[in-house]
């Protein structure tokens, strides 16, 4: 999290910053459960279980014909409104606020969304009226909302006595003086922000890309190109992701930077409702935060950071369908475009649309033939569908891009191995394992990946289990590399040490017909027969592998010791 974003959240919490705006107080009494007529009540029902389950069109949906039978039913226009946003439906979303606000409802939810709509609208009277007659978003909102009103409105002198009020408040200043620079800036005074941008307070908005960008576009336009270059050098280092390294090899030609973070009061408010959901992110209420970030977009649809936020909520929540559009309005022009794509492509995946995963990636490939991590998820997206021929010729060239040895480049050696491994391919798999280890010695993963292939083909033994023993102490609570400490110890032959880890993993891993499978097998080899067919017929349950489900059945049949003796005389 952003320093600026952290210093907020510890000093104030969430109480202040309105964290129950998805809660509405009704003035009057009228019951949620007691719809009251009788042909809105299935509706009801069916849109309190599409939100319950974050479904925005559904609820949407089925709010709207519930509303029907009762329109000025606080509760479900407040429910009505929470879908509208998530969903993106803003004009819906105002609408439902504008009726909820004359049930004499009080939602905090309805004010953010109403300083939307009035800001779109261009009616900064309105919202400042409002303000003055106890309309409130939460503290720091108030604020903000109260002095880009005041900026939106013509009256400078008054918005600079707001920001400076934010300012002077404990553990406010940063933001303060984020946004008062801001203001100035879009008024032309470069000097003023400047200045602001000078303060000790503002140290900590270099946790904040935007702030960082706010400040070289200033001094860009103060044509202090070099003093520019030197606070991104001095933020971000060698770490420059495309987008900054590309303003800065503009600075660099003695190009002049446009200010463009906050042109106008409706940029500022959106950049109010973008700070905001920044400093929930991190938090529980993700409904909150995907509000946040969904006003800030209806304000600015440009504003890419977030429209990101807004697809990370959709993605978190298991709305992938409204993610997978969410990332789709990062133009490719923009430098998250990559990274945006590689989201739409996860989304897809996560929504059962590994086709299209693929082919999107694909597509991203051929527009990146020189960026290794596009390729390396490209590849991913081919393994996890068991494309493994083509996702072994993506890594190679994904390998071949690499100049370094860094750490951080294991990974595509890693998921070719796997590869390798699938087609059976030993050698080629060990290969890869032994490259991606030099690189990152202590990574649980290979080690757990490369002791356990040497475990199921018997060799190096001794050798496997001190990998794997190293893999467990890194991560402790992995399942999958816990049975494989369990699994050495039993293919060692050393039954009673492997029941301890066996059941741990099982615990950790209850539905998983591999673990399950191996903790009968420990089971057996132990004495526990009766157990061990008890845990056979789980791991059955849990639709394992054909193949494996034939062998599970096998030691039902006959039991383990006969299996394995079957197998050993066909030379399995």
């Amino acid at each position: 999290m952003p320093r600026l974003i952290v210093k907020i959240a510890l000093i104030f919490g969430l109480a202040t910053l309105g964290c129950s705006t998805l809660a509405a107080t009704t003035a009057k009494d009228t019951s949620a459960d007691g719809v009251g007529l009788r042909e809105g009540a299935g509706a009801y029902l069916a849109a309190r279980a599409a939100l319950a389950g974050n479904d925005f069109a559904a609820a949407a949906q089925w709010y709207g014909v519930a509303l029907q039978a009762d329109p000025e039913n606080p509760d479900m226009l407040q429910n009505a409104l929470v879908a509208s946003i998530g969903l993106g439906d803003m004009q819906t979303a105002a609408q439902r606020a504008r009726a909820l606000a004359k049930t004499g409802a009080i939602s905090q939810l309805a004010q953010m969304v109403l300083v939307a709509d009035d800001t779109l609208n261009g009616d900064y009277a309105g919202i400042l009226k409002d303000q003055s007659n106890g309309a409130s978003i939460g503290k720091l909102m108030d604020i903000l909302v109260t002095a880009w009103a005041q900026v939106g409105s013509g009256k400078m002198s008054q918005a600079a006595a707001t920001f400076d009020k934010m300012i002077a408040s404990p553990g406010m200043e940063a933001f303060g003086v984020y946004h008062k620079a801001l203001a100035l800036a879009q008024s032309g005074d470069f000097d003023g922000a400047d200045k602001l941008f000078m303060r000790p307070e503002s140290a900590a908005i270099h946790g904040l890309r935007r702030g960082v960008l706010a400040q070289v576009q200033v001094l860009s336009q103060l044509g202090r190109g070099k003093d520019a270059m030197t606070v991104i050098d001095f933020v971000y280092g060698n770490t420059l992701d495309a987008g900054m390294a590309a303003i800065r090899q503009r600075l660099a030609q003695g190009e002049t930077l446009d200010f463009d973070i906050a042109r106008t009061a409706q940029e500022g408010m959106a950049e109010a409702f973008f700070s905001l959901s920044l400093l929930l992110e991190e938090k529980p209420d993700d409904l909150l935060t995907l509000s946040n970030a969904r006003l800030a977009v209806a304000l600015r649809p440009d504003h890419i950071e977030s429209v990101l936020t807004s697809a990370r909520m959709l993605d978190k929540l298991g709305q992938y369908d409204l993610a997978i559009s969410a990332y789709a309005q990062v133009p490719q022009s923009d430098p998250a475009y990559v990274s945006a794509t590689i989201g739409q492509a996860n989304a897809s995946e996560m929504a059962g649309k590994g086709a299209q995963a693929v082919a999107i990636l694909e597509t991203l490939a051929d527009q990146n033939p020189q960026n290794a991590g596009v390729l390396s998820a490209y590849g991913d997206s081919l393994r996890r569908q068991d494309k493994c021929t083509v996702a072994i010729g993506v890594y190679t060239k994904a390998i071949a891009l690499i100049k370094t040895s860094s750490p951080a480049n294991w990974v595509p050696f890693f998921q070719r191995g796997g590869c390798h491994l699938t087609q059976k391919d030993w050698p080629a798999a060990e290969a890869d394992y032994l490259r991606a280890l030099a690189l990152a010695p202590g990574e649980p993963r290979i080690l757990n990946e490369l002791g356990y292939g040497y475990i199921e083909r018997g060799e190096n033994l001794t050798q496997a289990l001190g990998m794997i023993q190293k893999a467990v102490t890194a991560a402790p609570d992995e399942g999958y590399i816990i049975d494989s400490l369990a699994w050495a110890y039993f293919r060692l032959g050393r039954y009673d040490e492997a029941v301890a880890p066996m059941e741990k993993a099982s615990v950790l891993m209850p539905l998983d017909p591999i673990v399950t499978d191996h903790l009968g097998d420990v089971y057996w080899m132990t004495g526990r027969k009766r157990e061990a067919q008890f845990q056979w017929y789980r791991a059955l349950s849990f639709n394992p592998d054909p193949k494996e489900a034939a062998r599970i059945q096998q030691k039902l049949n006959k039991g383990l010791d006969q299996v394995m003796q079957d197998e050993k005389q066909q030379g399995g």
